[in-house]
């Protein structure tokens, strides 16, 4: 019997025959480029779609472009980062672009064998999720590729950043359970050395902000940081310490919703209640902030149009590598729920 031949791959000229229109105008609409109507588009589309045809990359990649756009997350466990990605996908639908996923699995040589693949690959452009890298070797990886970084604030000329204003997003935090006639507002932050990431890393300038709103609004000495890690392990191991105080706070924020679900945990089973015996905030609003049984207090940082923005940033960076870097940032709002109230005391 002899082996069945393998089916041969339909090629852009199939395409623009299938369509009766040129191999140009079929070129023009898979590269959106300026030129081809509306009505064209949709008349190549639809060939493209009967015909199932599928762009050679390696084929683009020999011409300068692979329409594929790398992803690096730092750790795929929290649920902030889905959020940004849903951004990201989104402002490409209708593009050619592809999104690849990479772990960076928060370790500078773990970013750093992402990054260098993604290079080495051919990706047309970078998204950086909350690096830790350092500085020199962010901007070796934008001077190579077009790099947008999210979640880090400074700047650099090598790669444009989206971010938020997370010394506000504290600021709203304090001032939401101060304002509930909390005194005693203790934070379980990201433990962080490293100068350049203690300017410029989010959990850092959380705690900043976190430090400046309980100045202001006269609970200096009710400043209280646990330094630990923002995974659930850590937002566990911060509430066991915190418990654990002579006099123990009556209200924790915690530097993001997954550092939250370890405070709630430990609160559970310390056998205390939430918020009768202890009033918890998170950063990022997830979805599991807003789910019922927990209606955690969170911090909306704007994930999803964090993801638009640092699309549209690539996007016309790949156009034109020389123009001047961008910063974006993004003003948070508080979302109350029910884990938060006055104090008991």
């Amino acid at each position: 019997m002899e082996p069945q031949a393998r089916p041969r791959r339909v090629t852009i000229v199939d395409v623009a025959r299938h369509a009766n229109v040129s191999t140009t105008a079929v070129s023009k609409v898979l590269r959106n480029a300026y030129g081809a109507s509306p009505a064209m588009r949709a008349k190549v589309r639809r060939a493209i779609d009967e015909l199932g045809y599928r762009p050679n990359a390696g084929a683009r990649s020999l011409r300068g472009q692979t329409y594929t756009i790398g992803v690096m997350l730092p750790d795929i466990r929290n649920p902030f980062f889905p959020e940004i990605l849903d951004g990201v996908t989104a402002s490409l639908v209708d593009t050619e672009y592809q999104v690849l996923l990479g772990p960076g699995c928060n370790g500078e040589k773990e970013e750093a064998r992402v990054t260098e693949a993604m290079i080495d690959r051919g990706m047309d452009g970078i998204i950086l999720v909350a690096p830790v890298s350092s500085r020199a070797h962010l901007e070796r990886v934008g001077s190579a590729v077009p790099t947008v970084v999210i979640g880090r604030h400074g700047s650099s000329p090598a790669y444009d950043t989206v971010a938020d204003d997370d010394i506000e997003g504290a600021a709203l935090v304090v001032g939401h359970l101060a304002g509930l006639g909390h005194r005693r507002i203790a934070h379980i932050e990201h433990h962080e050395t490293d100068p350049t990431r203690l300017t410029e890393m989010p959990n850092a300038r959380r705690a900043d902000g976190y430090r400046l709103a309980m100045r202001k609004h006269g609970l200096e000495e009710w400043i209280d940081v646990v330094s630990t890690s923002y995974t659930q392990d850590g937002g566990y191991r911060g509430t066991k310490e915190l418990l654990a105080r002579p006099v123990r706070p009556t209200a924790v924020f915690a530097g993001a919703d997954i550092v939250a679900m370890g405070v709630l945990e430990a609160v559970a089973e310390a056998g205390l209640s939430v918020p009768g015996d202890l009033s918890v905030a998170g950063y990022d609003n997830t979805t599991f902030a807003a789910f019922g049984p927990i209606s955690l207090t969170s911090v909306d940082q704007g994930g999803r149009e964090m993801g638009e923005n640092a699309v549209r940033l690539l996007l016309e960076r790949i156009a034109d590598r020389g123009r001047r870097s961008a910063q974006v940032t993004l003003s948070p709002t508080l979302v109350p729920r029910r884990s938060t109230t006055r104090p008991s005391d």
